[in-house]
């Protein structure tokens, strides 16, 4: 891993970062630069001043999308602020491009509170066909979302729903492989914060047609203190808000607690957690997806050892990684295709279960494509594409 760290260094230096801005236009001669900028330009700007949803045609916008960040909550490291930030939305931005041919502006915010990232988002939304929030705490990035899903184009969190549906949909090939009934399903997920709260409300449907969506028989929810319970008084108000959809028989107690006769173990938290011991506490053949990085909640060699059926990871060098890759750029493609206003609870479940159907030989080391599969985001788009239109939440075209 020291090896990863030191040729990553490397080439950040030597390169200045990953992202760079390039002209789809030649500038040779005073023909080139009339046409794109003065005299040319103004008929554009004329033209969407008439009608700014041309925007999209005569724009960058139709294929853009802004990753703003505050640097509050960085893949494992946590409060680093803007500027140490800065390289992962860069590294999300050439993701957009690579697997979606998206154009992915990376923006850090330095921003104290929710009102300003709320404001400065708002700003900058003329610029754009989308918004992608990225590694913002909690529980500041759910105020944040929800201030900003009428602004007139799609604002995703993806640590909370890129990484819940990346969940689901390998949660409904371990199903399939192991001949396990998801709506009778007990899970306990360990982690409290964006993603594990967006996981559990996915899982148990809030939101959603019941048509659309099954919902697991229950899922519990741990923090470090233990199961979110009513009997706790240390609650912060989304915790509290967790109890209305989890947690169904009101059980109380820690994590091995949690785990006697659940099927499912779901970790959005830290490594090295739990044992071999601790697997064998719940029902035969658990599902373990194991998501901490860099090192999981529990080794997949030591889960299966202890009987798991199905492991996933964070991870690239393990099978079944449970990447966001898989999501997220098919969500926005399908999203900008749409023109979509909005992305709506039923886009979710549909981009879950394309991503489930793009797996073409399911195993239990299997359960997920592999995250470098150059068309799982289009078929991802596509679902989300046609689930937007049925949805109405598009633009005129």
């Amino acid at each position: 891993m020291s090896d990863y760290f030191k040729k990553s260094l490397d080439i950040h230096r030597y390169l200045r970062g990953k992202w760079a801005i390039k002209s789809k236009v030649p500038l040779q001669n005073r023909e080139d630069l009339s046409i794109a900028y003065t005299p040319g330009v103004a008929a554009v700007s004329n033209h969407i001043a008439k009608d700014k949803n041309s925007s999209y045609l005569y724009t960058m916008k139709g294929n853009s999308v802004a990753i703003v960040s505050d640097g509050s909550a960085v893949l494992g490291l946590g409060n680093i602020g803007p500027e140490a930030a800065l390289p992962v939305m860069e590294g999300k931005a050439i993701l957009f491009k690579e697997f979606a041919d998206i154009d992915g502006v990376p923006l850090v915010l330095d921003a104290k509170g929710a009102a300003e990232i709320i404001t400065a988002v708002k700003a900058i939304a003329p610029t754009f066909g989308g918004i992608n929030l990225e590694d913002i705490a909690a529980p500041k990035c759910f105020e944040i979302e929800e201030a900003l899903q009428d602004i007139g184009i799609p604002v995703f969190h993806d640590d909370q729903h890129g990484t819940a549906i990346v969940l689901l949909a390998a949660l409904i090939n371990a199903c399939k492989v192991t001949g396990k009934d998801i709506k009778e399903l007990k899970v306990v997920i360990n982690g409290a914060g964006a993603a594990g709260t967006a996981i559990a409300k996915l899982l148990r449907c809030v939101g959603h047609d019941e048509a659309a969506c099954i919902p697991v028989e229950d899922v519990l929810v741990c923090d470090s203190q233990g199961i979110i319970s009513p009997d706790r008084s240390d609650l912060n108000d989304e915790k509290k808000k967790l109890l209305a959809y989890t947690n169904r028989h009101n059980r109380s107690g820690k994590l091995l607690d949690a785990l006697k006769d659940s099927d499912v173990f779901i970790g959005v938290s830290k490594g090295n957690l739990l044992t071999g011991d601790d697997i064998k506490l719940m029902n035969q053949g658990p599902i373990i997806l194991a998501m901490a990085n860099p090192i999981p909640e529990i080794m997949p060699d030591e889960a299966i050892a202890a009987g798991a059926s199905v492991v996933g990871t964070g991870r690239s060098d393990f099978p079944n990684q449970v990447n966001n890759v898989l999501a997220f750029p098919g969500i926005f493609r399908g999203a900008l295709e749409a023109r979509a206003t909005r992305i709506t609870e039923a886009m979710k479940i549909a981009a879950a279960y394309a991503l489930a159907d793009a797996v073409n030989h399911l195993a239990a080391d299997h359960v997920l494509p592999d995250p470098l599969n150059r068309n799982v985001a289009q078929k991802v788009a596509e679902a989300v594409r046609e689930q937007a239109i049925k949805d109405g939440v598009q633009r005129p075209l």
